[in-house]
């Protein structure tokens, strides 16, 4: 798991990688052999702005006894003069010189019909949360993020309690679009307290380290860094959480398509052909695991000239719709491409803010009020059980 501790200091002497390693020297090992630094599992060490992050490679079958080792690890560190926050992971991986089991090839795969929903522990409901909402797209700058902001707002604006997790870590958007930086402030049992901006909760990594900052950090810790942002933030009481999810369709997609507790899923695409291509791959994937598509949104759709007044279709258009349209899902809307729409996100003010009355905004209301019968309806109802897979 993915914790924080946090501690107020003045005149503190910097940082050094070497200095976090010397002090978790004193943390034993699985098994209590040996210790952490010498064994080689202290990974991704990072020391930005007084927060010290790092992983803790432990083996796949031991993770679920290491949360003390853990603990352990930020706790030695967090006493060190100069540390203010300290988030650590523990990463599964296979042991070094243990190579993974293979399954047996199967000689025909077939699907039998859907069994009955599970969800694992880490798939749990979320207390206070109604629905979860995950926005994607097949491939980045489409404007995904952009959408799940404005959608956002316009949830809000038609009496939703809305929040927002930017599940984008190598790219996080959120504090930019919204205005908002610095660290979130940690509760009791380091619950973080999520940002507020325009009635929106908000909960980013773009909160927790340097903007300049580049986030080395392998698919394990990512989804660990992830899971603690959905399930130790205080959300309250919410009526839909959206998901900016990060764009394409690898590891990250799927294992939170899996273990999130999702309602449904909405896949913003531009009108080419070629991010048609990528969406039609968000859209299999989220089918794949059982996941709802709520709708497909055409952002940039076109263009209108400030001057003339003349559309101009420079990405072409309505190939979204046309797309929707032919696997069968619905389609939310269109937003035109603007320079204003632009300017306000680099601003850090959302053109539902911004402009109520720009034709961005009467879009994004649009797409929200087709979603506002979805949101009324259960998890439940939204969701359909995935397929189960057999090998004979």
């Amino acid at each position: 798991m993915f914790k924080g501790h946090k501690k107020n200091s003045s005149q503190q002497e910097p940082l050094t990688q070497a200095r976090v390693l010397e002090v978790l020297k004193q943390v034993k090992g699985p098994q209590k052999q040996g210790n952490i630094v010498d064994l080689g599992l202290v990974k991704d060490l990072l020391i930005t702005d007084n927060k010290v992050i790092f992983s803790i490679e432990v083996p796949q079958e031991l993770a679920p006894q290491l949360e003390g080792m853990r603990a352990a690890a930020e706790k030695v560190v967090s006493v060190l003069p100069g540390a203010g926050q300290v988030l650590v992971a523990l990463t599964a991986q296979a042991q070094k010189g243990q190579s993974p089991v293979k399954p047996p090839m199967p000689s025909k795969p077939k699907a039998a019909a859907p069994a009955a929903p599970r969800q694992s522990k880490d798939a749990l409901a979320i207390p206070g949360v109604r629905h979860i909402i995950a926005v994607a797209s097949g491939k980045g700058g489409v404007g995904k993020s952009t959408t799940s902001v404005n959608m956002a707002l316009a949830l809000s604006a038609q009496g939703l309690k809305v929040g927002i997790l930017d599940a984008d870590i190598y790219g996080p958007s959120l504090p930019k679009l919204m205005g908002v930086s610095g660290s979130p402030t940690v509760g009791e049992n380091n619950i973080i307290n999520p940002h507020e901006a325009h009635g929106i909760k908000l909960m980013s990594i773009g909160f927790l380290v340097d903007d300049s900052a580049a986030m080395i950090w392998r698919g394990p810790m990512i989804t660990s860094a992830l899971n603690q942002m959905l399930r130790e933030v205080a959300w309250g009481e919410l009526d839909v959480l959206i998901i900016d999810m990060p764009p394409g369709t690898g590891d990250v997609q799927l294992t939170m398509a899996q273990r999130v507790p999702l309602s449904g899923a909405i896949v913003v695409s531009t009108p080419q052909d070629l991010a048609l291509i990528d969406a039609r791959r968000a859209i299999a994937m989220f089918e794949k695991t059982g996941i709802k598509i709520l709708g497909v949104v055409e952002n940039m759709s076109h263009f209108v000239c400030p001057s003339c007044g003349e559309r101009h279709d420079i990405f072409a258009t309505g190939g979204a719709k046309e797309e929707a349209d032919k696997q069968a899902v619905p389609f939310l809307g269109e937003v035109p491409l603007s320079m204003k729409l632009r300017e306000y996100s680099d601003a850090g003010t959302p053109v539902l803010v911004a402009n109520p009355k720009a034709p961005e905004a009467v879009s994004y209301n649009a797409i929200a009020r087709q979603l506002q019968p979805m949101l009324a309806m259960s998890k439940d109802q939204l969701a359909r059980p995935a397929p189960k897979i057999i090998f004979e």
